[in-house]
């Protein structure tokens, strides 16, 4: 099978610190949460069990992630165990189903309304003033190596992202030995990616040279997946989704965590 080479490069600044050792983010020391990433696991005692993921995200002063319905972001001050959420919580205004939006507010409600907070090992716990706990986090994996993803959504270079034509798949995964490869949707592309820190680079990109027709428009998808890459700047992960946007914010391409990656 021949390849040719395409020049696709990318930059990939993760948006949140590698844990060391086990994979996951845990709080550096017990002072502060920055740059540390969490799951909801339960909410007012309740666990929290299906879709959608609840997460949250502490970076740079501030906490972002989504509710399950909407996305929010906000400035706090963590100082062990003091917690305070500013009053200014930016949020989208997403309608999502009744259940999906009790649980949105209860969790908002439950985040604003924490006056401490505590770090167990691989679990975040909000705390009321009194000591009750609000809500229960895990820690969120940041580590590439390893994982497989199927993209779910990709940007067509119209300021528009678009879901997967029908019947197609793209996939993406991240090899132990610095390789990239998957599906582009009709060619299978690799290429070779080095981590620095929190900083990810990947060199040249070669793909195979076949022309699907079927399903229609599969190749276009193909170009744009793989122009997507190019303008990679951050990385995101949310749960068991993955987000590789530009420099400017903009979602480049979505991915969910493949089955077994």
């Amino acid at each position: 099978m021949r390849f040719m080479v395409r020049r696709v490069f990318g930059l990939l600044v993760l948006g949140a610190a590698l844990a060391s050792a086990g994979g996951v983010a845990a709080a550096p020391g017990g002072s502060s949460l920055d740059g540390t990433a969490w799951v909801l696991a339960s909410l007012d005692g309740h666990a929290i069990t299906g879709s959608p993921t609840v997460t949250l995200q502490f970076e740079g002063g501030r906490l972002s992630g989504t509710d399950g319905c909407n996305r929010f972001s906000a400035g706090y001050t963590a100082t062990d165990p003091v917690f305070e959420v500013s009053p200014q919580l930016a949020s989208t205004r997403m309608a999502c189903p009744p259940a999906v939006e009790a649980q949105s507010r209860a969790f908002l409600a439950a985040l604003t309304g924490a006056k401490r907070y505590r770090v167990q090992g691989a679990r975040l716990e909000l705390l009321a003033e009194d000591g009750t706990t609000l809500a229960a986090l895990a820690a969120q994996s940041l580590v590439l190596t390893g994982t497989s993803w199927r993209a779910t959504g990709i940007n067509n270079g119209r300021q528009a992202v678009v879901s997967l034509v029908n019947g197609s798949s793209v996939t993406l995964s991240f090899g132990a030995d610095g390789d990239a490869s998957g599906i582009g949707g009709c060619n299978r592309y690799s290429g070779h990616y080095e981590a620095i820190g929190s900083h990810i680079t990947i060199g040249r990109i070669a793909v195979t040279q076949m022309n699907c027709a079927d399903p229609p428009g599969v190749m276009e998808q193909e170009q744009a997946y793989l122009r997507a890459l190019g303008t990679v700047s951050t990385v995101r992960f949310e749960g068991n989704r993955l987000e590789l946007r530009t420099a400017d914010g903009a979602l480049a391409v979505g991915f969910e965590r493949a089955c077994g990656g």
